[in-house]
């Protein structure tokens, strides 16, 4: 019997043809892999995601995270304010905001509290607010004069507010926003400006000194000068 042993040749050729076979192992394997990536929606291998190997994973959208924002705030808790104007015989006038179901007497410590002139007696300081409110604050000598009516009820400003007393009038040291804008040609932006020249240079001494105010000239006077008095 003859024993036929194998030389450096016949080991190179047997390791050629295992690399031959490995390779065709790796090429049917990346083709079958290649194959079942055409499954839409299917993660095959997720790292650090939490998801086994072949398990289906729902696609995330990407969209505006705005709605998301609003959503947060909506459900977030945060305290409602409301804006109130107070003006008239207070320390500082002006806009101020106050947290919601606030009464008159917080915007009046807002402001700074009442002046010396003021009338206390005037101001129902419990009334609820509301926002948009103007809260104006009269001195005693306005509400003694023969043109204070009392209190108007459904006022916007929650207060005291001037008439237009026996004489069918509008007092323009004590008309509000509302009743001046009851004049002719006199609009909303027109009768703050009345109010603001009010508030740093003091009461009109006569009706003609209206004509002081920014806008409001010869002409206009001569249209409202029959309507008003101090």
């Amino acid at each position: 019997m003859i024993v036929h042993r194998r030389g450096p040749a016949d080991l190179l050729q047997e390791v050629m043809r295992m690399r031959k076979w490995c390779r065709m192992i790796a090429v049917m394997s990346c083709f079958l892999i290649l194959c079942g990536c055409g499954e839409s929606g299917t993660v095959y291998s997720v790292a650090d995601s939490g998801a086994r190997i072949g398990e289906s994973v729902p696609e995330t959208i990407s969209g505006d995270s705005s709605a998301g924002s609003i959503s947060a705030k909506e459900t977030s808790g945060e305290p409602k304010t409301l804006f109130v104007y107070v003006c008239g015989e207070v320390c500082r006038p002006g806009v101020y905001e106050l947290p919601e179901n606030s009464r008159v007497y917080q915007a009046l410590d807002a402001a700074g509290g009442l002046t010396e002139a003021a009338d206390r007696k005037a101001i129902n300081q419990a009334e609820l607010l509301s926002d948009g409110r103007q809260i104006t604050v009269y001195s005693v000598e306005e509400t003694s004069a023969p043109g204070f009516s009392g209190t108007a009820a459904g006022s916007p400003s929650g207060i005291q507010q001037p008439g237009s007393g026996n004489s069918g009038k509008i007092n323009i040291n004590t008309a509000g926003k509302e009743e001046l804008m009851t004049l002719s040609g006199i609009g909303e932006s027109r009768a703050e400006d009345i109010i603001r020249y009010r508030e740093e240079h003091g009461k009109f001494s006569s009706a003609e000194d209206i004509q002081n105010v920014s806008g409001i000239g010869e002409k206009s006077f001569q249209k409202i000068k029959d309507q008003i008095e101090v």
